[in-house]
């Protein structure tokens, strides 16, 4: 299916410029074409996990190791 404007449902518009001079059109296709596949492929991919509560600092067990004179004998006691 197609939308107005003739470009098929789902197709992206890109605007690419060729630096290197005498592309030929075949040349152009297979670029865009690994392009727009590689664009696609990391917008499906899923978003990275968010962290765990269970790793947040927050949660600790121990409090912060405090640094300064005197502050490693007092950590003993």
């Amino acid at each position: 299916m197609t939308t107005a404007t003739g470009e098929p449902d789902g197709a992206q518009s890109i605007d690419l410029r060729f630096l290197t001079r005498d592309v030929s059109a075949e040349e152009a296709a297979a670029v865009t074409a690994v392009i727009v596949a590689a664009v696609d492929e990391e917008q499906a991919s899923p978003p990275p996990p968010a962290r765990s509560d269970w790793v947040h600092p927050r949660n600790a067990l121990r409090p912060p190791i405090e640094v300064g004179p005197g502050r490693w004998t007092s950590s003993l006691r």
